[in-house]
């Protein structure tokens, strides 16, 4: 978006996060463009970090603060929970006893002490939300809290015009900061960006609670939400369907930056050591076990000669180690490449020395309803895109011809996919050439335009 401060004077965005803002590139770029479009951002994440940390995305503000600072701080909206008889929360009958077993019989090993913890844990479900139905989370993930109490009194301190909450857990700490500014006489708007649906979503950390406290979390304050984003059509029809909106979110796609960027992409081929014409794969993004990279690394062996280079946020992280060694138990361990984030304007130009991009997802619920990140990037680094059947993008593949698709968790099928891509990889790339490339509508500043009106719609004074 072009800057244009006589159409916007003074008035200030504050975008909240729930990470330290510098891998999530969705959050950088809206706060960066909408800074260049003349509006006065301030990024606030919350993030496990030592320190504050601050810096500048163009125009745009950014400021880090430690979730460590929250024990020290109280909540700007105290916890409204009903007390029992001497001031304490009573839990369900029996929880308080075991634990104190365990605990007396020197604990148990960590799966079954998981597995023993569940009865527990759906006792707790049951208790608070038959207590407090959706407002549960604030006995269920009281950490929720953390957040407010790092983050509110910096946004109250801001005086916003309006508020853009990122994903779900900042949605209750900015509703809250808008009743508070409503409550001392001034009009401020919240827009919530939801990046996944959440009933789809994989815990991060393994309890019964997580997931039902997270769900009464969001439900209670989406209708403080003047307005919803989403990242895909699917995902906007779930969230009218789960929450009633009475209008569609808007679709706001992961798409990269087009514009050129601010220093040359290193080069990806010399980074990992693999010369021209030696076929190369390309996965970028995050790690997990269901995000499928075991299944390229099994396919491998499929593939003689194929190199396979992994992008990704930390290279020394457990789960990549456990990759690398899988590869090398398989006789591939020479033909893994694991590399170091990029910055995301640079990234384009950094996959597109590759041959094939690779989405091998597992089926998972938010896997099936999104265009992610990654499918944008490579795609406008023309890159062949070899995809597992999750529905939207083998949809997408197959619609447009930009790639194969395989079987989830199939290695042969992948390998298939594979050869098929490396022995013709013009008639892939050609989907991307001429008057209907799909590639002028997947871009950033197509993206940021529509952020930018809606903005502009919200913060327009109504008669």
């Amino acid at each position: 978006m072009r800057r244009d401060d006589t159409t916007r004077p003074g008035r200030r965005v504050v975008m909240l996060v729930d990470n330290a803002v510098d891998c999530d590139s969705r959050v950088q770029k809206a706060a960066r463009s909408a800074a260049d479009a003349g509006w006065d951002v301030t990024l606030i994440g919350c993030a496990h970090v030592d320190a504050e940390r601050r810096w500048r995305l163009g125009q745009a503000e950014v400021r880090v603060l430690p979730l460590s600072a929250a024990r020290a701080l109280p909540p700007t909206t105290a916890p409204a929970v009903v007390s029992g008889p001497g001031g304490g929360v009573p839990g369900p009958r029996g929880v308080s006893g075991l634990r104190a077993r365990l605990v007396a019989r020197g604990g148990l090993p960590l799966r079954a002490a998981r597995l023993a913890r569940r009865p527990v844990e759906h006792a707790q479900v049951r208790y608070w939300r038959a207590r407090l139905r959706d407002g549960a989370w604030r006995r269920l993930e009281p950490g929720l809290w953390d957040y407010e109490r790092v983050a509110g009194p910096v946004v109250d301190e801001l005086r916003p015009d309006l508020i853009h909450a990122h994903d779900f857990r900042m949605l209750g700490a900015a509703a809250r900061a808008v009743d508070r500014a409503r409550a001392a006489g001034r009009d401020v708007r919240l827009v919530w960006d939801a990046h996944e649906w959440l009933p789809g979503a994989r815990p991060r950390r393994e309890n019964v609670r997580w997931l039902p406290a997270h769900l009464g979390y969001v439900r209670e304050y989406v209708g403080h939400a003047d307005a919803v984003v989403t990242v895909s059509d699917t995902l906007a029809d779930l969230l009218v369907r789960d929450h009633h909106l009475p209008e569609r979110p808007a679709v706001v796609l992961n798409a990269p930056v087009t514009a050129a960027p601010e220093a040359s992409a290193p080069e990806l081929r010399e980074r990992c050591g693999v010369a021209a014409g030696t076929p190369l794969l390309v996965y970028s993004g995050a790690m997990a076990a269901q995000r499928g990279v075991d299944t390229v690394v099994e396919a491998l062996p499929l593939l003689p000669g194929v190199h396979l280079a992994l992008v990704v946020a930390d290279p020394a992280a457990a789960y990549v180690r456990q990759v690398v060694a899988r590869a090398a138990r398989h006789g591939v361990g020479d033909r893994v490449h694991v590399l170091p984030y990029v910055p995301h304007r640079q990234l384009v130009a950094f996959l597109a020395a590759a041959d094939v991009g690779l989405i091998p997802l597992h089926h998972w619920p938010n896997h099936e309803i999104a265009l992610i990140t990654k499918f944008f990037e490579y795609a406008h680094a023309r890159l062949p895109i070899v995809v597992s059947d999750v529905r939207t993008m083998a949809e997408t593949v197959r619609a447009t011809g930009q790639g194969e698709v395989f079987r989830a968790r199939d290695a042969a099928d992948l390998a298939r996919a594979v050869r098929a891509v490396l022995a013709d990889p013009a008639r892939y790339r050609a989907a991307y050439e001429g008057e209907d490339s799909p590639l002028p509508g997947w871009t950033w500043e197509a993206q940021a335009e529509r952020l930018d009106a809606l903005y502009r719609r919200l913060l327009t004074p109504t008669r």
